[in-house]
């Protein structure tokens, strides 16, 4: 494999995408280029830009990948894409957290029209997001009946169709559907229907409007007034729904006003959709990643990322500055809506007042998540009474517990717990097999418990615990004490709670400290400690479960390691294994009928055994 210096050596002059690779492996950043060869090698010479974000990329970096295109618009595109795959670390990102819901008209001979949230690539199309959920719901609701677009969920392909083999429902009785399940409606008829659903939908619905006023008209003058007021009462509910929403411009043109606020690593994208004319709402997005960047290439960056997601593209995008890609970024635009599009900077105006909105609205968002996140991040007083009644250097943020879970010496194993702050820091616990103790000794087992996990982190150069927890009295005190001062360990703060009194023992001391009955310290100490036991208690009996099954199976002839696998992989556990059928048992891939009847048989005969 070239080595890194080869690589850069290698880079071709072309536009295209590279991908930075950490020492795992791992994608952490994915940038585009005009010329791959300048823009790579800039991140690898002498000195540094100055950005925190930067220093910290280049000295994560192992490998590089590059992926040439022929253009840099196809590298634009690239990017987005691989980006919204990988979600590299040092990539901005761009977050909605109330997830917008999506109009989707599927892929079908007669399409379905309904909101997602979870958009799927399988050839539908899709127009969002939606910031009002209330009005969406009720424009779909009076365009399927107007429109008379289906609700149900029929396979209708053709073939199916020319089969006979459904039926009409109750939405054809009173009008709402045209029945194309059983041929009464054409498939050119029915997508001219969609077409104007869509239409109204993007706010370019004026002339789907006018012609049905025209049709309610001559349903009239055909005396067929039934049908006609049922179309004009549908006209009105869409006009009542439109009506709600206020008019910002006397043009019927579709505009996004994008506003963008950011402070140090956060940063907060609004966008006010307006749709002919109309403010229809707006979309608040999170960014993140975006320390010491230039607020250019922080709204460069999410605008690319919003649009390359399935969003419906306006005519006309009004920004708060300029972009420096943003020719590049018109073209592409251009080409993903297939229409004409505009985007603007406006200085004066109506235009400008908007764009200073959405702004305003976008700092005022920020202000809002910075003061939840300080209410997050305010310290526990827990942390605070623990420190003074443990008479700690330090205020305990990070509190590491062990706790070792046996059954007559077998299957030993050591559950690790980190809490940060008072909570649950659920990515940093680990479980431990106890691999050199023989027989029941749980000291030896805190022992090698303790010096695997600090040798693992003196060797990742890791911070080490504000206080470590240890489940349990003097004897498991003594050995992790033991386990740190082998490792050169000398000053890391660490604790014993013992489960019958809850006392506390600390190293030098033979006595024990008892807290009292009501601080917030003690029941701290007492849920890091119930989770540590909780934890190890889960994987020990995982552990014996396995155990358990495995020699139970191994009595059965023509059950060996691969079907002990199966089995365990699809029951899960001895308990269920017994309680099933042989009709169950046989379900499991590798298992042959006469093989799952001698082991129901066998589960059968045991529990007969063993009854009183």
């Amino acid at each position: 494999m070239a080595s890194l210096e080869e690589k850069l050596r290698l880079l071709p002059s072309d536009p295209g995408v590279y991908l930075f690779k950490d020492a795992q492996g791992k994608v952490i950043y994915i940038g585009k280029a005009r010329v791959l060869r300048n823009r790579v090698r800039q991140y690898f010479q002498e000195g540094s830009d100055g950005r925190y974000q930067y220093d910290s990329l280049v000295a994560h970096i192992a490998d590089v990948e590059v992926i040439a295109t022929d253009t840099e618009l196809e590298a634009l595109i690239l990017e987005n894409n691989l980006v919204r795959e990988q979600k590299p670390r040092y990539n901005i990102e761009l977050r909605d957290d109330k997830s917008f819901p999506f109009l989707r008209i599927t892929h079908e001979p007669f399409p379905r029209v309904f909101l997602t949230r979870h958009p799927v690539l399988d050839g539908s199309r899709y127009f969002g997001p939606f910031s009002d959920l209330y009005h969406l719901k009720g424009l779909i609701r009076v365009l399927r009946g107007m429109l008379k677009i289906r609700t149900c969920n029929l396979p209708l392909t053709e073939e199916a169709i020319a089969q006979d083999k459904f039926k009409v429902c109750l939405q054809f009785h009173i009008g709402r559907c045209d029945a194309p399940c059983i041929a009464h409606e054409s498939r050119e008829r029915y997508a001219a229907r969609v077409h104007d659903f869509v239409e109204v939908v993007k706010g370019r619905g004026a002339e789907v409007i006018r012609r049905l006023q025209q049709e309610m008209d001559a349903l009239a003058q055909d005396l067929r007034f039934e049908q006609a007021a049922q179309l004009r009462d549908w006209l009105s509910a869409l006009e009542n729904l439109t009506e709600r929403q206020k008019m910002i411009f006397a043009e019927p043109v579709n505009r996004d006003v994008i506003g963008l606020a950011a402070e140090d690593d956060l940063g907060c994208l609004v966008i006010l959709q307006v749709r002919a004319g109309r403010m229809l709402g707006r979309l608040d997005y999170r960014l993140k990643h975006v320390r010491d960047r230039l607020p250019e290439e922080i709204l460069e960056t999410a605008v690319e990322r919003y649009y390359a997601g399935p969003v419906s593209i306006p005519d006309e995008i009004l920004l708060p500055m300029a972009l420096p890609g943003g020719s590049l970024l018109k073209e592409w635009l251009r080409q993903k809506a297939d229409a004409g599009l505009e985007i603007r900077v406006p200085e004066r105006g109506e235009k400008a007042r908007l764009t200073e909105l959405a702004n305003r609205n976008a700092q005022l968002l920020l202000e809002e998540m910075r003061l939840h996140a300080k209410s997050r991040e305010r310290i526990p007083h827990a942390l605070t009474e623990l420190q003074r009644h443990l008479h700690l250097d330090k205020l305990p943020q990070e509190i590491a517990a062990f706790d070792i879970s046996t059954w007559q010496g077998s299957d030993k194993v050591a559950a690790l717990v980190v809490f940060r702050k008072g909570r649950p820091a659920r990515s940093e616990y680990r479980r431990f097999k106890i691999r050199t103790v023989e027989g029941m000794d749980d000291f030896a087992c805190m022992r090698e418990a303790v010096s695997r996990r600090f040798s693992r982190l003196q060797k990742e150069e890791r911070p080490f615990p504000d206080l470590l927890l240890i489940d349990g009295g003097k004897g498991q005190l003594a050995a992790a004490r033991e386990a740190l001062n082998s490792l050169g360990v000398a000053d890391q703060p660490v604790i014993g709670l013992a489960k019958r009194l809850e006392e506390i023992f600390l190293p030098g001391d033979p006595e024990p400290h008892n807290l009292p009955r009501t601080s917030s310290a003690l029941k701290l100490l007492q849920q890091v400690r119930d989770e540590a036991h909780r934890f190890a208690i889960t994987y020990h009996r995982q552990l014996r479960q396995k155990r358990s099954l495995k020699s139970l199976l191994d009595e059965i002839e023509g059950v060996g390691p691969a079907r002990h696998t199966a089995l365990l992989s699809h029951f899960g556990s001895v308990k269920s294994l017994q309680q099933a059928t042989a009709d169950d048992i046989a379900h499991v891939e590798g298992i042959p009928r006469p093989l799952a009847e001698r082991i129901a048989a066998f589960f059968a005969h045991r529990k007969q055994a063993t009854a009183p």
